[in-house]
């Protein structure tokens, strides 16, 4: 413990100069060190600073060389390089994605491998101008594949040598499709705004910026007269003022308005077209300009006048057709049962018209029907209705005549009347005077509950009764009419069938000169199987009406000339002559003088056995056609008869020129014989002026010995009748001779 205590109270020894010297050198040591590494933390943090500016400085080349790659790769155009050969050598993404494949599929391909074959000639002479013109940007179109498609592109070009020397071609290559397909639109639109539709551009105000070259066709206002003003100019003063304001009411509401406008021209004309008006709006729904359409229609609603002139009209007369009378039939019926006044259709025929069309012709016809049609509008009252039905058939409705129906008969008769003495003036076609008579129907009606057929019917049932009254008369509709018609039509049908069925037969009767037959008239009879013998007066006209008088006639003529060569074989017969009637229609056939000379030689008879008997109409109808032919058939030796001579207009003139050999004195001037002392002289007169023309006389219809004997006392000696024998069937007639 003691020494414990010593130890704790004792001061320390002071250190010597050796270990002073000794620890002031580890002092001085130990400062260089810190000093040392002060500076070694120095430099690590210098080091440390310049390894971050290095890191930093490689971060942003590291980004501006991923921004330039980006820029390259997806730069809103292509880039390409195509070494001397014409490889593709680089190309950035973009390029590959233009011309639709991978990048790495395009690397080493040939340039013209991507170009569009109808363009590959041009590249090839783009190549040659390029080369002579190295170092020089350039540019072009192209257009280049894309898959299965393609495009059309641009192409700046530059070419550039590299540096080992050899040729590089830089492109730039951008899709101008859209701005092609732009660039045609507007070359579209172009020339849709010159089209054959005017078009007229306004602004917000209606005043006019631009019309296209048909526009002011369709005006006549030249583009400068137009622009500045407003369609105003055009108004043709046919539309009120509530008919503009309901238009651009329309334009308003919906953007858009079209409908017809009548428009008036710069020389004055007024016209129609049709026209569309739309409204073109801004961004902001504020209307900017209007665009009007317009179509001149003038030439379609011509059209659409003459559709509805052909569909209700008579194209010949004018006049209206049967559509429109049945129209107006329908309305008349319902204002007849209204106001309980009746009306009346006159169903008005033509009388021997289809004569006039085959001697003269369709042309003077259709003169003919013309000028009807004007006489029958003269003769009816301003609301009245003439129509034409077809061929040679007019219809004139009448209404509003009166409320008792005999007083409404009577008007409609005074009306029939003044049109028949109306057709039977004169018509003047072209060099010929021309004369007519109408047959007409009269039915009266007066409410709705009548069928408009029926009373068509009726009133051509009433026609058909004139006819029966010897035509240029008129007739009212009654049932014993309407019975005689339906026999008539079925006569016609049974007609048609006759010459089929072999129901005609031939009679003859004798023609006698000083007592001694020289030959006989050969006359059509029809055995019908249940009307039994049909007199040749009610089917012959029928025949001539319905056109069935010419295979009659013909078959007729045939029977004849062989009857004439039957009879050249018998002593007691074979000096006879037959005389055969031939119709108009038969002779007017443009071929028949060879037909007769066809028969002639077929039977081998002598052609001045047979005799042709024409009637004065059939003659003088057309007398040039009928000359040429009867001179022809009269070199051959055929001999002619006039028949019924006196009962018509002959022109004596004409009748010297013509080849007759016989004029045949009508019955009616001999049945008068002794009684009417005119129809005594006529019979002299006709007797004596044969006598001087040198031709042979006959007389028809014979019947009595004093005719006979006045016939002969004046130098008429050839004659026939039933006072030497009426019309017999062959072998009757044929008895006579014994065979």
């Amino acid at each position: 413990m003691a020494n414990k205590s010593n130890q704790q109270g004792q001061k320390p020894k002071p250190p010597t100069e050796a270990e002073e010297e000794l620890l002031r050198e580890l002092r001085e040591h130990q400062i260089e060190l810190e000093m040392q590494n002060e500076d070694l933390r120095i430099h690590q943090i210098e080091l440390e600073m310049q390894n971050e500016e290095l890191l930093r400085a490689r971060a942003a080349l590291e980004t501006s060389r991923s921004r330039y790659l980006n820029l390259y790769e997806f730069a809103p155009v292509g880039y390409l390089s195509l070494n001397s050969e014409g490889n593709i050598i680089e190309i950035n993404l973009t390029a590959a994605t233009l011309l639709g494949e991978e990048r790495n599929n395009l690397l080493n391909r040939y340039f013209i491998d991507l170009i569009a074959p109808e363009d590959c000639g041009r590249w090839y002479l783009l190549l040659q101008n390029l080369l002579q013109h190295e170092g020089e940007k350039k540019n072009f179109e192209l257009t280049l594949k894309r898959g299965d498609s393609h495009f059309h592109a641009r192409l700046d070009y530059l070419s550039v040598m590299n540096d080992d020397l050899t040729l590089l071609r830089r492109i730039t290559l951008t899709d101008i499709s859209e701005s092609k397909h732009a660039e045609q639109e507007l070359r579209i639109a172009a020339v849709a705004f010159e089209a054959q539709e005017g078009i007229m551009i306004t602004n917000a105000d209606k005043v006019i910026l631009r019309v296209n070259r048909a526009f002011t066709d369709i005006t006549g206002y030249s583009a400068e007269e137009l622009v500045g003003q407003t369609p105003h100019l055009l108004n043709s003063g046919r539309h009120n003022a509530a008919f503009y304001a309901e238009m651009w009411e329309c334009i308003n509401r919906t953007g858009s308005w079209q409908g017809e406008i009548w428009d008036r021209r710069k020389n004055g004309d007024i016209y129609p077209k049709w026209v569309t008006i739309t409204a073109v709006k801004d961004s902001n729904g504020v209307v900017s300009h209007y665009v009007g359409l317009h179509t001149d229609i003038s030439a379609r609603k011509a059209s659409e006048e003459e559709i509805k002139q052909l569909a209700y009209y008579d194209p010949l007369t004018a006049l209206p057709n049967r559509r429109l009378l049945l129209d107006r039939l329908q309305q008349a019926l319902a204002t007849s049962s209204r106001n309980n006044k009746y009306g009346a259709l006159l169903f008005i025929d033509l009388d021997n018209f289809k004569s006039l069309n085959d001697n003269l012709g369709h042309d003077m016809g259709d003169v003919l029907l013309q000028q009807v049609a004007q006489r029958l509008i003269a003769c009816v009252r301003e609301g009245d209705t003439v129509s034409r039905q077809g061929g040679d058939e007019f219809v004139i409705m009448l209404e509003d005549l009166s409320e008792h129906a005999e007083e409404a008969a009577a008007k409609a008769k005074t009306i029939g009347e003044k049109i028949i003495i109306s057709l039977n003036q004169p018509y003047k076609l072209t060099t010929h005077e021309y004369q007519n008579t109408p047959s007409i129907g009269i039915t009266l009606f007066t409410n709705h509950q009548q069928s408009i057929n029926t009373l068509l019917k009726r009133a051509d049932i009433a026609m058909y009764g004139a006819k029966a009254a010897g035509r240029n008369t008129l007739r009212f509709f009654d049932q014993d009419m309407h019975q005689a018609v339906t026999t008539r039509a079925a006569l016609e049908t049974d007609l048609r069938f006759a010459l089929a069925k072999n129901q005609f037969q031939l009679y003859f009767q004798r023609q006698v000169r000083n007592g001694q037959i020289i030959g006989a008239e050969v006359l059509l009879r029809w055995e019908h199987p249940d009307r039994g013998l049909v007199a040749p007066l009610e089917f012959i006209p029928l025949a001539e009406e319905i056109g069935h008088i010419i295979p009659i006639g013909q078959w007729v003529l045939e029977n004849a000339c062989a009857q004439l060569k039957r009879w050249q074989a018998h002593q007691q017969t074979r000096h006879l002559q037959l005389a055969v009637n031939v119709s108009a229609r038969q002779f007017h056939q443009a071929d028949f003088t060879e037909q007769v000379c066809a028969m002639l030689k077929k039977n081998a008879i002598k052609a001045d056995r047979l005799k042709l008997e024409f009637t004065e109409s059939l003659v003088f109808d057309n007398i040039n056609d009928t000359i040429v032919k009867m001179q022809a058939l009269k070199k051959i030796g055929v001999s002619f008869s006039m028949d019924d001579f006196g009962t018509g207009y002959s022109s004596l003139i004409y009748l010297t020129q013509l080849p007759f050999d016989q004029l045949k004195i009508d019955q009616s001037f001999i049945n008068n014989i002794g009684i009417k002392p005119v129809d005594t002289v006529i019979v002299q007169t006709i007797i004596g002026m044969a006598n001087n023309l040198g031709m042979d006389i006959i007389a028809e219809g014979v019947e009595t010995q004093e005719q006979r004997t006045f016939l002969e006392l004046h130098g008429c000696h050839t004659y026939q009748g039933h006072l030497i024998g009426k019309a017999m069937p062959l072998a009757e007639f044929e008895r006579f001779f014994g065979i």
